[in-house]
């Protein structure tokens, strides 16, 4: 990362719903020095942006970016900053070039997207550029999918800490999830991928693994390792609803596919600290099997009508926000999101050796995210070499961000808390 560009952080896209949340976030709750500026299409709404910011650590500069083609990415914005904060979606349809524009710079890049078939088309285009340059690479650093990376990379920590061995099996569970809805761009952002890829491309993305790159690392173990320590029956798999200990009733989560994807990388990436046979699941509690069921078939039936063209066009008339808008503040007031986790250690015994882990925010989901992003890119920009000499260059996860990371976001009210259940250890 260049030592002598204008900014340390540039937000592209400040102007939309998400982007001015994160801006907003930057500028009041940031303590630490950095000089950042905003980015985006309009400079009169720019301008409005920085002018209600009012803070002593209001943006440096505001950047006008007519196109987002890879030239003028690369001179207005990637060689000017160490990082860039991409809140411009949906992703597939503009942010290809922003990508290939960091890689090809050197600049660190980190976004909030959830659409794994780009993250994974993005990855195999640009993964040996970015290494080569020096850039590293953070797609989903938002509540799709820190919040579950983060629990599971804190629950092998643990595990490692206390018994020096790796994880078999995950089950997380989203306990609670209290919202005022999605905002008009995620909202568009869904739709827009059945448009975009061919069923068989979203068919690809459904499998856990895909972006783990474990298969291309090493050979002598299970490709896709299925749960040892639990198993569901068919007829669980088929309505949905099972019980899974210390978690309660489950049922299948909309949001668990990006989350899956994003964990199996981590663990994909660094298999001798996570364990060859690591796997994460990642369900929703529900009250009842009943509930279970109801909330399964439904997600079935939606996703079946949402591959019908006529009606997407029908949803989209209905939609509550456009693009660029979203719930009001005031209305995210009573907002929550709790993980809750249990990961089973390697070393079976007699006592079983596990960890439990709670994740837990109050407040809005898109303010959650706007923290998530921006204390990622500080823990960046002040940890650079440590993260580095860790991981590495190239497409990293939010866990590779480290301890430091989650220390940060302590203190912003984004709790992390983990316990062992078990024996002593051996450590």
């Amino acid at each position: 990362m260049a030592s002598n560009r204008d900014y340390d952080i540039i937000v592209l896209g400040a102007t939309g719903y998400t982007g001015k949340l994160t801006a907003e976030y930057l500028a009041k709750s940031v303590t630490e020095p950095v000089r950042w500026a905003i980015a985006g299409r309009s400079q009169s709404k720019l301008s409005d942006v920085a002018a209600k910011l009012n803070s002593s650590n209001a943006p440096a500069g505001t950047i006008v970016i007519s196109e987002l083609t890879v030239p003028e990415v690369t001179k207005l914005i990637a060689k000017k900053t160490k990082i860039l904060i991409n809140c411009i979606g949906p992703y597939h349809k503009y942010s290809t070039p922003v990508v290939q524009a960091c890689a090809e710079s050197g600049t660190h890049y980190l976004d909030v997207t959830g659409e794994t078939p780009w993250v994974r088309e993005i990855i195999t285009k640009f993964e040996e550029t970015a290494k080569k340059n020096k850039a590293v690479i953070i797609p989903e650093i938002g509540i799709e999918s820190a919040p579950s990376d983060l629990v599971a990379y804190s629950a092998v920590k643990r595990i490692r800490e206390i018994w020096d061995c790796g994880v078999m099996d995950m089950v997380a569970a989203v306990h609670e999830l209290k919202t005022s809805g999605a905002s008009g761009g995620t909202l568009a952002t869904g739709l827009g991928l059945f448009e975009h890829y061919s069923a068989k491309q979203l068919k690809a993305t459904t499998n856990p693994f895909c972006l783990s790159p474990l298969s291309e690392r090493d050979h002598r173990h299970t490709k896709y390792p299925a749960p040892t320590t639990y198993r569901r029956t068919f007829g669980e798999k088929l309505t949905g609803a099972w019980k899974y200990p210390l978690l309660g009733d489950l049922t299948t989560s909309v949001t668990a596919g990006p989350n899956q994807a994003i964990v199996h990388r981590s663990a994909g990436k660094f298999p001798y600290y996570y364990g060859f046979n690591f796997n994460y699941a990642e369900y929703m509690a529900v009250a009842s099997p009943i509930n279970g069921m109801l909330v399964h078939f439904l997600i079935v039936f939606l996703t079946f009508c949402l591959a019908i063209p006529p009606i997407r066009a029908i949803v989209k008339g209905f939609m509550k926000y456009k693009p660029g808008e979203g719930p009001t503040v005031e209305s995210t007031q009573d907002n929550r999101m709790e993980i809750r986790a249990v990961a089973v250690a390697e070393q079976l015994s007699k006592i079983p050796r596990k960890a439990f882990v709670n994740f837990l925010f109050e407040g809005g989901m898109y303010e959650l995210t706007a923290r998530l992003i921006v204390l990622g890119a500080i823990t960046l920009l002040k940890e650079q070499d440590k993260i580095v000499k860790t991981h590495g260059y190239g497409f990293l996860t939010p866990s590779s961000l480290g301890q430091g990371y989650i220390d940060r976001l302590d203190k912003a009210d984004v709790k992390i808390k983990v316990k062992q259940l078990g024996d002593l250890g051996s450590k």
